[in-house]
């Protein structure tokens, strides 16, 4: 798959530079990373069985930032169950 086959179609849904948004202290691409990650959310559950993803022939797991220039980011896994 391609990748930032999913950047076109969000950023159509929240475009930066637009005249009437009021969070732009941070930037231009601030208030659209809210919109994004709001739409995505910022957490996931995946299932695992027997040691091995359990995924759907359709599902995958996809990590973005939404920031023109994003931070350090951290990924921390918790596991529940046996």
């Amino acid at each position: 798959m391609k990748s930032g086959f999913l950047e076109v179609p969000f950023n159509q849904i929240a475009p930066e530079n637009v005249p009437f948004y009021r969070h732009v202290d941070e930037g231009s691409d601030d208030l659209p990373a809210h919109f994004k990650s709001s739409l995505l959310g910022n957490s996931l559950t995946i299932p695992v069985t027997n040691g091995q993803l359990n995924l759907g022939t359709w599902q995958g797991i996809y990590l973005g930032e939404h920031r023109n220039r994003g931070g350090c980011r951290r990924i921390v896994i918790t596991v529940n169950g046996e």
